[in-house]
């Protein structure tokens, strides 16, 4: 039987690499709530566990929207 030599990888060399800090707007994406929503409504009617990741995420909504989902809040209390 031949000899069995066994290679240690270490992972790849490490190099100096600049990366180039980003700013608050290359880290965002706006898409409209038409394509957001139906996706967020499966993963919480599906329980997915990745939701509590973003849970303490802020978001930015139109005022519109803000007044109608206040709107909504309060109309839909059961004391209401």
């Amino acid at each position: 039987m031949p000899d069995t030599y066994l290679k240690l990888y270490r992972g790849p060399q490490e190099t100096e690499i600049e990366i180039a800090p980003q700013t608050a707007e290359e880290d965002c994406v706006t898409v409209s709530i038409g394509e957001v929503l139906p996706l967020i409504a499966d993963a919480v009617n599906s329980e997915r566990t990745w939701l509590s990741d973003f849970e303490h995420d802020d978001i930015t909504i139109s005022r519109d929207l803000y007044e109608v989902l206040s709107a909504y809040q309060y109309y839909r209390r059961p004391s209401a």
